[in-house]
Protein backbone atom coordinates (compact mmCIF):
# COMPACT_ATOMS: atom_id res chain seq x y z
CA UNK A 1 0.00 0.00 0.00
CA UNK A 2 2.83 1.95 0.81
CA UNK A 3 4.83 1.41 -2.50
CA UNK A 4 1.45 2.52 -4.16
CA UNK A 5 1.21 5.64 -2.13
CA UNK A 6 4.95 6.37 -3.33
CA UNK A 7 4.50 5.82 -6.42
CA UNK A 8 1.49 7.61 -7.11
CA UNK A 9 3.04 10.31 -5.03
CA UNK A 10 5.98 10.48 -7.59
CA UNK A 11 3.97 10.61 -10.64
CA UNK A 12 2.04 13.67 -9.79
CA UNK A 13 4.85 15.52 -8.78
CA UNK A 14 6.16 14.63 -12.11
CA UNK A 15 3.58 15.99 -13.70
CA UNK A 16 2.92 18.67 -11.80
CA UNK A 17 6.54 19.53 -12.44
CA UNK A 18 6.00 19.04 -16.53
CA UNK A 19 3.10 21.72 -15.78
CA UNK A 20 4.97 24.52 -14.17
CA UNK A 21 8.12 23.93 -16.28
CA UNK A 22 6.01 24.52 -19.69
CA UNK A 23 3.97 27.53 -18.21
CA UNK A 24 7.65 28.97 -17.15
CA UNK A 25 9.09 28.71 -19.93
CA UNK A 26 6.21 29.91 -22.31
CA UNK A 27 6.17 32.83 -20.29
CA UNK A 28 9.89 33.64 -20.55
CA UNK A 29 9.84 32.23 -24.39
CA UNK A 30 10.15 35.78 -25.48
CA UNK A 31 11.89 37.95 -23.20
CA UNK A 32 10.30 36.67 -19.98
CA UNK A 33 10.15 38.98 -16.55
CA UNK A 34 12.06 41.86 -16.69
CA UNK A 35 13.63 41.81 -19.80
CA UNK A 36 12.94 44.61 -22.44
CA UNK A 37 10.95 43.10 -24.33
CA UNK A 38 7.71 45.19 -24.76
CA UNK A 39 5.85 42.96 -27.45
CA UNK A 40 6.52 45.24 -30.35
CA UNK A 41 9.54 45.85 -32.47
CA UNK A 42 9.24 49.97 -32.20
CA UNK A 43 10.71 51.72 -34.84
CA UNK A 44 12.21 54.54 -32.44
CA UNK A 45 14.28 52.64 -29.62
CA UNK A 46 17.58 54.80 -30.44
CA UNK A 47 18.47 55.32 -26.38
CA UNK A 48 17.60 55.20 -22.95
CA UNK A 49 18.06 58.64 -21.86
CA UNK A 50 15.59 61.41 -21.75
CA UNK A 51 17.95 64.22 -23.25
CA UNK A 52 16.13 67.47 -24.37
CA UNK A 53 17.05 68.12 -28.10
CA UNK A 54 17.88 71.50 -27.84
CA UNK A 55 20.76 71.08 -24.78
CA UNK A 56 23.83 72.32 -26.61
CA UNK A 57 26.64 69.50 -27.77
CA UNK A 58 29.48 70.99 -26.07
CA UNK A 59 31.03 67.17 -25.12
CA UNK A 60 34.10 65.57 -27.22
CA UNK A 61 32.92 61.84 -26.95
CA UNK A 62 36.67 60.09 -26.24
CA UNK A 63 36.26 57.11 -28.52
CA UNK A 64 35.17 58.56 -31.71
CA UNK A 65 35.00 62.39 -30.90
CA UNK A 66 31.02 62.53 -31.56
CA UNK A 67 30.05 66.07 -30.01
CA UNK A 68 27.08 65.35 -27.53
CA UNK A 69 25.29 66.91 -24.34
CA UNK A 70 26.91 67.06 -20.84
CA UNK A 71 23.67 64.96 -20.42
CA UNK A 72 25.75 62.24 -22.37
CA UNK A 73 29.14 63.06 -20.15
CA UNK A 74 27.21 62.71 -17.24
CA UNK A 75 26.26 59.16 -18.27
CA UNK A 76 29.72 57.78 -19.54
CA UNK A 77 31.83 59.13 -17.24
CA UNK A 78 30.03 56.48 -14.78
CA UNK A 79 30.92 53.58 -17.03
CA UNK A 80 33.62 52.11 -19.09
CA UNK A 81 33.94 50.90 -23.01
CA UNK A 82 31.92 47.73 -23.42
CA UNK A 83 32.29 45.39 -26.53
CA UNK A 84 29.61 43.45 -27.38
CA UNK A 85 29.94 40.46 -30.04
CA UNK A 86 27.21 41.07 -32.82
CA UNK A 87 26.60 38.23 -35.56
CA UNK A 88 26.18 38.78 -39.26
CA UNK A 89 24.45 35.45 -40.08
CA UNK A 90 21.72 36.34 -42.74
CA UNK A 91 19.58 34.66 -40.62
CA UNK A 92 20.86 37.55 -37.77
CA UNK A 93 19.56 40.58 -40.09
CA UNK A 94 18.73 43.48 -38.90
CA UNK A 95 21.17 43.63 -36.22
CA UNK A 96 20.03 46.00 -33.55
CA UNK A 97 22.14 48.88 -32.18
CA UNK A 98 24.42 48.58 -34.56
CA UNK A 99 24.11 52.49 -35.53
CA UNK A 100 24.27 53.11 -31.72
CA UNK A 101 28.43 52.56 -31.12
CA UNK A 102 30.60 54.78 -31.18
CA UNK A 103 33.07 51.82 -33.17
CA UNK A 104 32.46 49.08 -35.15
CA UNK A 105 35.00 45.93 -35.90
CA UNK A 106 34.25 43.55 -38.58
CA UNK A 107 35.78 40.81 -39.40
CA UNK A 108 35.66 36.87 -40.75
CA UNK A 109 34.31 34.94 -37.48
CA UNK A 110 34.60 31.09 -39.57
CA UNK A 111 33.26 29.59 -42.60
CA UNK A 112 33.04 33.18 -44.85
CA UNK A 113 30.72 34.55 -42.19
CA UNK A 114 31.75 37.59 -40.44
CA UNK A 115 30.89 39.21 -37.03
CA UNK A 116 30.91 42.33 -35.70
CA UNK A 117 32.59 44.04 -32.49
CA UNK A 118 30.76 47.03 -31.64
CA UNK A 119 32.39 49.23 -28.96
CA UNK A 120 29.52 51.07 -26.59
CA UNK A 121 30.97 54.33 -24.50
CA UNK A 122 29.20 57.68 -25.06
CA UNK A 123 25.72 55.96 -26.43
CA UNK A 124 23.50 53.55 -25.17
CA UNK A 125 21.76 51.10 -26.99
CA UNK A 126 17.76 49.73 -25.54
CA UNK A 127 18.82 46.77 -27.32
CA UNK A 128 21.52 45.08 -28.93
CA UNK A 129 21.72 41.92 -30.57
CA UNK A 130 22.19 39.24 -31.57
CA UNK A 131 24.86 38.43 -29.38
CA UNK A 132 27.15 35.72 -30.16
CA UNK A 133 30.22 33.85 -29.21
CA UNK A 134 33.77 35.47 -28.12
CA UNK A 135 36.95 35.26 -30.61
CA UNK A 136 40.48 35.87 -29.90
CA UNK A 137 41.22 38.94 -32.16
CA UNK A 138 38.28 40.58 -31.25
CA UNK A 139 39.44 40.32 -27.99
CA UNK A 140 43.03 41.98 -28.95
CA UNK A 141 40.84 44.95 -30.56
CA UNK A 142 38.90 45.68 -27.70
CA UNK A 143 42.08 45.83 -25.24
CA UNK A 144 42.93 48.90 -27.35
CA UNK A 145 39.82 50.19 -25.95
CA UNK A 146 41.33 51.17 -21.68
CA UNK A 147 41.72 49.32 -18.98
CA UNK A 148 39.24 46.09 -18.32
CA UNK A 149 36.93 46.76 -21.26
CA UNK A 150 33.59 45.18 -20.47
CA UNK A 151 33.39 42.44 -23.01
CA UNK A 152 29.83 40.71 -24.03
CA UNK A 153 29.32 37.55 -25.65
CA UNK A 154 27.60 34.29 -25.33
CA UNK A 155 30.38 31.69 -25.14
CA UNK A 156 32.71 31.37 -27.36
CA UNK A 157 35.66 29.35 -28.94
CA UNK A 158 37.25 27.51 -26.41
CA UNK A 159 39.44 24.55 -28.51
CA UNK A 160 42.97 24.35 -27.18
CA UNK A 161 45.47 26.36 -29.64
CA UNK A 162 45.90 29.30 -30.77
CA UNK A 163 42.62 30.58 -31.13
CA UNK A 164 41.08 29.67 -27.59
CA UNK A 165 39.29 32.74 -26.82
CA UNK A 166 37.71 31.99 -23.36
CA UNK A 167 41.29 30.56 -22.14
CA UNK A 168 42.49 34.11 -22.89
CA UNK A 169 39.88 35.95 -21.11
CA UNK A 170 41.04 33.58 -18.17
CA UNK A 171 44.54 34.14 -18.62
CA UNK A 172 44.04 38.21 -18.77
CA UNK A 173 42.28 38.22 -15.50
CA UNK A 174 38.85 39.03 -17.33
CA UNK A 175 36.72 35.83 -16.00
CA UNK A 176 34.28 36.95 -13.55
CA UNK A 177 35.58 40.55 -13.48
CA UNK A 178 35.27 42.65 -16.83
CA UNK A 179 34.35 39.31 -18.87
CA UNK A 180 30.30 39.38 -19.32
CA UNK A 181 29.90 35.79 -21.07
CA UNK A 182 26.02 34.87 -20.86
CA UNK A 183 26.49 31.51 -19.58
CA UNK A 184 27.63 33.83 -16.15
CA UNK A 185 25.29 36.28 -16.68
CA UNK A 186 21.74 35.63 -15.51
CA UNK A 187 19.05 36.81 -17.15
CA UNK A 188 16.93 39.21 -17.53
CA UNK A 189 20.18 41.13 -18.16
CA UNK A 190 20.49 38.57 -21.36
CA UNK A 191 17.38 37.36 -22.75
CA UNK A 192 16.57 35.44 -25.83
CA UNK A 193 13.77 37.29 -28.09
CA UNK A 194 12.27 34.37 -30.76
CA UNK A 195 9.79 37.07 -32.14
CA UNK A 196 11.99 39.72 -33.29
CA UNK A 197 13.60 37.60 -35.88
CA UNK A 198 10.57 35.12 -36.53
CA UNK A 199 11.68 31.64 -37.73
CA UNK A 200 15.05 31.43 -36.88
CA UNK A 201 17.06 28.84 -35.13
CA UNK A 202 17.92 29.25 -30.85
CA UNK A 203 21.37 30.54 -31.51
CA UNK A 204 20.23 34.20 -33.51
CA UNK A 205 17.89 35.29 -30.38
CA UNK A 206 19.95 35.82 -27.91
CA UNK A 207 19.89 40.05 -26.80
CA UNK A 208 20.92 42.53 -24.22
CA UNK A 209 20.68 45.98 -23.99
CA UNK A 210 23.43 48.37 -23.08
CA UNK A 211 22.04 49.85 -19.80
CA UNK A 212 21.26 46.02 -18.52
CA UNK A 213 25.08 45.27 -18.69
CA UNK A 214 26.52 48.81 -17.60
CA UNK A 215 24.26 47.72 -14.31
CA UNK A 216 25.52 44.37 -13.89
CA UNK A 217 29.31 45.77 -13.95
CA UNK A 218 28.44 47.93 -11.23
CA UNK A 219 26.60 46.02 -8.91
CA UNK A 220 27.92 42.94 -9.25
CA UNK A 221 31.57 43.46 -10.38
CA UNK A 222 32.54 46.72 -9.02
CA UNK A 223 33.12 47.77 -12.44
CA UNK A 224 32.38 52.02 -13.77
CA UNK A 225 33.96 54.75 -14.99
CA UNK A 226 36.82 53.20 -12.31
CA UNK A 227 37.65 49.56 -11.87
CA UNK A 228 37.65 47.90 -7.77
CA UNK A 229 41.32 49.60 -6.92
CA UNK A 230 39.97 53.17 -8.11
CA UNK A 231 42.17 53.16 -11.29
CA UNK A 232 39.94 54.93 -14.22
CA UNK A 233 39.58 52.64 -17.22
CA UNK A 234 41.15 55.77 -18.95
CA UNK A 235 44.35 55.20 -17.45
CA UNK A 236 46.98 54.46 -20.35
CA UNK A 237 44.56 55.01 -23.00
CA UNK A 238 45.60 56.89 -26.03
CA UNK A 239 42.60 57.95 -28.08
CA UNK A 240 42.18 58.21 -31.98
CA UNK A 241 42.82 62.20 -33.48
CA UNK A 242 39.71 64.43 -34.50
CA UNK A 243 39.05 66.73 -37.23
CA UNK A 244 35.88 69.16 -38.37
CA UNK A 245 34.26 68.03 -41.45
CA UNK A 246 36.29 68.59 -44.47
CA UNK A 247 35.73 71.69 -46.36
CA UNK A 248 36.10 69.94 -49.74
CA UNK A 249 34.44 66.78 -50.72
CA UNK A 250 36.29 64.16 -53.26
CA UNK A 251 34.90 61.83 -55.36
CA UNK A 252 35.04 58.81 -53.95
CA UNK A 253 30.97 57.25 -54.26
CA UNK A 254 31.10 54.27 -53.40
CA UNK A 255 33.39 51.47 -51.71
CA UNK A 256 32.99 47.77 -52.15
CA UNK A 257 34.44 44.50 -51.35
CA UNK A 258 34.18 40.93 -49.93
CA UNK A 259 35.64 38.76 -47.43
CA UNK A 260 36.49 35.36 -48.65
CA UNK A 261 35.29 34.01 -52.57
CA UNK A 262 32.25 33.00 -52.93
CA UNK A 263 30.77 35.22 -49.94
CA UNK A 264 28.27 36.56 -51.41
CA UNK A 265 26.12 37.37 -48.68
CA UNK A 266 28.94 39.15 -46.84
CA UNK A 267 29.90 41.51 -49.88
CA UNK A 268 29.77 44.89 -48.14
CA UNK A 269 29.00 48.63 -50.11
CA UNK A 270 29.76 52.08 -48.57
CA UNK A 271 27.84 54.57 -50.37
CA UNK A 272 28.72 58.26 -49.65
CA UNK A 273 26.09 60.79 -49.11
CA UNK A 274 27.58 64.17 -49.86
CA UNK A 275 24.82 65.64 -47.51
CA UNK A 276 25.13 64.66 -44.53
CA UNK A 277 29.11 63.51 -45.35
CA UNK A 278 28.92 59.96 -44.01
CA UNK A 279 28.51 56.49 -45.70
CA UNK A 280 25.29 53.86 -46.16
CA UNK A 281 26.26 50.29 -45.75
CA UNK A 282 25.07 47.81 -47.98
CA UNK A 283 25.17 43.91 -46.83
CA UNK A 284 24.90 41.06 -49.91
CA UNK A 285 23.17 43.97 -52.36
CA UNK A 286 20.44 45.31 -49.53
CA UNK A 287 20.53 48.75 -47.05
CA UNK A 288 21.83 46.97 -43.58
CA UNK A 289 19.46 48.48 -41.86
CA UNK A 290 19.15 48.25 -37.60
CA UNK A 291 15.98 46.67 -35.91
CA UNK A 292 16.04 49.64 -33.29
CA UNK A 293 15.36 51.98 -36.31
CA UNK A 294 14.68 50.91 -39.41
CA UNK A 295 16.84 52.91 -40.99
CA UNK A 296 20.21 52.25 -42.96
CA UNK A 297 23.29 51.57 -41.20
CA UNK A 298 25.68 54.43 -41.80
CA UNK A 299 29.17 56.01 -40.61
CA UNK A 300 31.60 58.99 -40.71
CA UNK A 301 34.22 57.14 -41.37
CA UNK A 302 35.61 53.33 -43.08
CA UNK A 303 38.97 52.17 -42.46
CA UNK A 304 40.01 49.39 -44.08
CA UNK A 305 42.79 47.48 -42.49
CA UNK A 306 44.38 44.30 -44.24
CA UNK A 307 45.32 41.67 -42.40
CA UNK A 308 46.90 38.59 -42.58
CA UNK A 309 44.48 35.97 -41.82
CA UNK A 310 45.28 32.06 -41.03
CA UNK A 311 43.47 29.11 -39.85
CA UNK A 312 43.84 28.41 -36.09
CA UNK A 313 44.18 24.01 -37.01
CA UNK A 314 43.16 23.05 -33.42
CA UNK A 315 40.79 20.78 -34.88
CA UNK A 316 37.46 22.50 -34.59
CA UNK A 317 35.14 21.53 -37.32
CA UNK A 318 34.12 25.04 -37.91
CA UNK A 319 37.33 26.34 -38.35
CA UNK A 320 38.32 28.47 -36.28
CA UNK A 321 40.28 31.85 -37.52
CA UNK A 322 43.57 33.58 -36.75
CA UNK A 323 44.23 37.55 -37.93
CA UNK A 324 47.37 39.53 -37.05
CA UNK A 325 45.96 42.10 -35.33
CA UNK A 326 49.33 43.82 -34.25
CA UNK A 327 52.45 44.87 -36.08
CA UNK A 328 51.59 46.54 -38.83
CA UNK A 329 49.90 46.04 -42.66
CA UNK A 330 48.35 48.38 -45.33
CA UNK A 331 45.30 50.66 -44.53
CA UNK A 332 43.00 52.67 -46.34
CA UNK A 333 40.68 55.02 -44.80
CA UNK A 334 37.66 56.78 -46.24
CA UNK A 335 36.23 60.33 -45.67
CA UNK A 336 34.71 63.24 -46.56
CA UNK A 337 35.10 61.36 -50.24
CA UNK A 338 38.34 61.00 -50.04
CA UNK A 339 40.28 57.50 -49.96
CA UNK A 340 43.44 58.07 -47.77
CA UNK A 341 46.30 55.51 -48.59
CA UNK A 342 48.67 54.42 -45.72
CA UNK A 343 48.78 51.64 -43.33
CA UNK A 344 47.70 50.59 -39.39
CA UNK A 345 49.70 49.88 -36.29
CA UNK A 346 49.34 48.18 -33.21
CA UNK A 347 52.72 47.35 -31.29
CA UNK A 348 51.15 45.19 -28.99
CA UNK A 349 47.92 44.02 -27.37
CA UNK A 350 46.40 47.00 -25.01
CA UNK A 351 47.52 49.64 -27.76
CA UNK A 352 44.42 51.22 -30.07
CA UNK A 353 44.34 50.36 -33.61
CA UNK A 354 46.20 53.37 -35.55
CA UNK A 355 45.85 54.81 -38.70
CA UNK A 356 48.73 56.96 -40.39
CA UNK A 357 48.91 58.07 -43.76
CA UNK A 358 52.14 58.01 -46.76
CA UNK A 359 54.23 60.50 -44.16
CA UNK A 360 53.72 58.37 -41.46
CA UNK A 361 51.55 61.18 -39.53
CA UNK A 362 48.42 60.18 -37.85
CA UNK A 363 45.26 60.44 -39.58
CA UNK A 364 42.50 62.38 -37.95
CA UNK A 365 39.30 60.51 -38.30
CA UNK A 366 36.00 63.03 -38.89
CA UNK A 367 33.66 63.45 -35.47
CA UNK A 368 31.39 60.20 -35.33
CA UNK A 369 31.24 56.37 -35.71
CA UNK A 370 34.25 54.93 -37.37
CA UNK A 371 33.55 51.40 -38.81
CA UNK A 372 36.59 49.20 -39.27
CA UNK A 373 37.08 46.44 -41.89
CA UNK A 374 39.35 44.17 -40.63
CA UNK A 375 40.01 42.84 -44.34
CA UNK A 376 42.13 39.31 -45.69
CA UNK A 377 45.63 40.29 -46.53
CA UNK A 378 45.51 40.30 -51.03
CA UNK A 379 42.00 41.31 -50.79
CA UNK A 380 40.93 44.27 -53.40
CA UNK A 381 38.65 47.22 -52.23
CA UNK A 382 36.94 48.66 -55.16
CA UNK A 383 36.74 52.71 -55.15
Amino acid sequence: MNNRIIIATGALLFILSIYFSYAYFSSARVGGPGSNYSGTTNSNQTSTLDISSEEPKTESCPINGKMLTKSHKNAWENRRPLGIAIENHIDSRPQSGLSNADVVYEAVAEGGITRFLGIFYCEDAPRVGPVRSARIYFIDLLSGHGSYPLYSHVGGANTDGPADALGAISTLGWDGYNDLNQFAVPFPVYYRDYELLPNVATEHTMYSSTQKLWGFASSKRGLTGKDKSGTSWEQGFKPWKFKEDGSSKGAVATISFGFWDGGRNYEVKWAYDTATNSYKRFNAGAPHLDNNTKKELTSRNVAIAFMKESPANDGYEGGHLLYKTTGAGKAIVFMDGNAIEGQWEKAKRTDTLRFVDKSGSEIKFNRGQIFVEIVPQGNTVHY
